[in-house]
């Protein structure tokens, strides 16, 4: 399994009326962390589109435990369980100290920029990816 941490703090106006941060936000965050894991394994979001691979998000789940708020300091565990296949699963779970704020799920598909259609995960992904799984 590999697993980044990122941080990122609430700006004000990532926040509701409530003063909470609002719902859709967590999806940019999301976002950030799932770059800064790939970025930390080696890979480029930009290099892989410049390499002709997209990766848009075909799956995404939420489940929300308590809010954040402006200027907190939150903390995104990302993981990747499994092997990427055609798609490459993130785990995610985001805190603010020891309170866990939710949990999340993405799921994205490797499309070829030429096509448009789904295709296997880039070799040089995988070997990246195989030391953490115990594959050589």
């Amino acid at each position: 399994m590999f697993i980044t941490e990122t941080k990122i703090r609430v700006r004000y106006a990532e926040t509701d009326r409530m003063g909470y941060v609002y719902y859709g936000n967590y999806a940019t965050y999301l976002e950030v962390a799932r770059v800064e894991a790939l970025r930390e394994l080696g890979v480029s979001y930009r290099e892989l589109e410049d390499n002709g691979i997209l990766l848009p998000v075909a799956e995404f789940a939420i489940k929300y435990f308590v809010p954040a708020y402006y200027d907190d300091e939150i903390v995104i565990k990302s993981s990747i369980i499994e092997m990427p296949t055609v798609k490459i699963k993130f785990s995610y779970e985001m805190y603010k100290g020891d309170v866990q704020l939710n949990k999340a799920s993405t799921d994205l598909v490797f499309v070829d920029k030429n096509t448009m259609r789904p295709t296997r995960c880039p070799n040089t992904i995988l070997e990246k990816l195989s030391p953490f799984f115990n594959l050589k």
